[in-house]
């Protein structure tokens, strides 16, 4: 009798335990199960949103192969649109963004297209990344190629110390300056090109400093 009545006593122990603490345990498997559920189908879904923005990029790729410009130039377009709208945080759209640019700068001599089309990129390229300065030194071609100078020029500048690209920021300097007819400061940016380069030649900027009357070590 005494071991049923321990049965007894632990079987109430249960519906007692269960009564008080069987919900709040409920919940918390059925949040953990949500929990895991969610985040498989979260994976998944940024599965297919890569494969989709892919597929987008492979045809703007091929769009690229096509002869009749003005087809070309269109399905260029509606492409990257497409993955702006859909894809706006994903490499395919600003890769192919970048693309668009080129087109409108240098196939459709537009710079003012190809500016908001960087400005764009640049408002969501991550500061730091390798991408970050090519989207900045494009944009700075582009206002140059507009006769925006002044832009031009902080855009070059906001790129503070960049590397591997320092001798390139300060080229496309010496660029703008010239535009801009302050020889002196072309002259000083063309200079401090040619010190980044080091022992690495750039025929074009020995041309520049040539035709200004400076030396490649002066």
């Amino acid at each position: 009798m005494a071991e049923m009545r321990t049965e007894e006593e632990q079987i109430e122990a249960i519906k007692h335990w269960w009564k008080k603490n069987g919900t709040s345990l409920l919940i918390g498997i059925g949040a953990a199960l949500i929990i895991v559920f969610g985040w498989q189908a979260w994976q998944n879904r940024q599965a297919e949103q890569r494969s989709l923005a892919a597929a987008e990029f492979t045809s703007l790729l091929s769009a690229l192969n096509t002869d009749d410009k003005e087809k070309q130039m269109d399905t260029v377009q509606y492409t990257v649109s497409q993955l702006q709208d859909k894809y706006e945080d994903s490499a395919y759209a600003l890769y192919g963004t970048l693309i668009l640019a080129k087109q409108q700068l240098l196939t459709q001599d537009k710079p003012a297209a190809a500016i908001e089309s960087l400005k764009w990129a640049m408002a969501r390229v991550k500061e730091g990344s390798a991408l970050a300065p090519v989207v900045r030194h494009r944009l700075a071609q582009a206002e140059l190629s507009a006769g925006r100078y002044d832009d031009a020029l902080a855009t070059v500048r906001g790129a503070g110390q960049s590397d591997a690209f320092n001798a390139m920021f300060a080229e496309l300097e010496g660029d703008i300056l010239l535009a801009k007819g302050e020889r002196d400061g072309a002259v000083a940016a063309y200079r401090k090109a040619s010190q980044a380069n080091g022992s690495n030649r750039n025929g074009v900027l020995e041309l520049k400093m040539s035709d200004l009357g400076i030396g490649e070590g002066a």
